[in-house]
């Protein structure tokens, strides 16, 4: 029995180091906080860990947890009429550390990047980050937000269109592809 347990917490460890860094990018990108980002994903792998037999099984369990982690913020936001992301500094957004192979961080202006990104609707930002950040097919997209194909369709739309009519983000994005 001791043994089960104790390597059910070495898998559970497994899973956590190795998917640390991709769930804080993830969280980070949806709450626009580092602090938040850190409360948001803890309190993700608490949940996982309590179900972890299941969660470990599972066919994709890294997307069981994203699972979780996106309904823990759509929960946390539901009932506000409006989000506020960033502070009115935007100290907070450039703490992120990023990845390797994270294709944000060259960007030439990684804050004006996420602070437009912070101005979608969650919805949208939840799209937008699942599609395009973490590169997950429309198919898990749609799986991981809980809504169907065509609901990530629109709102990954909506929130690119919102991002290309940002006079400061298309600039950027030219002056990009010229390099």
């Amino acid at each position: 029995m001791g043994d089960r347990k104790q390597a059910r917490d070495e898998e559970f460890q497994s899973f956590v180091i190795g998917r640390w860094p991709r769930l804080m990018r993830t969280a980070f990108l949806l709450t626009g906080e580092q602090h938040a980002a850190e409360d948001l994903v803890q309190s993700t792998l608490e949940q996982a860990y309590v179900a972890w037999r299941r969660v470990g099984s599972a066919d994709d369990p890294e997307a069981y947890v994203r699972r979780v982690m996106i309904n823990a913020h759509a929960r946390k936001h539901r009932r506000k009429l409006r989000e506020f992301l960033a502070r009115g500094d935007d100290s907070g957004l450039v703490r992120e550390i990023a990845d390797t192979g994270d294709r944000i961080a060259q960007a030439d202006d990684r804050s004006a990047l996420l602070t437009a990104l912070a101005q979608l609707p969650p919805r949208q930002r939840e799209a937008v980050v699942l599609r395009y950040w973490e590169d997950l097919t429309e198919t898990q997209t749609a799986e991981a937000m809980g809504c169907s194909v065509g609901s990530v369709k629109s709102n990954a739309a909506k929130g690119i269109a919102k991002l290309r009519a940002i006079p400061g983000l298309a600039d950027m994005a030219t002056q990009g592809g010229r390099k």
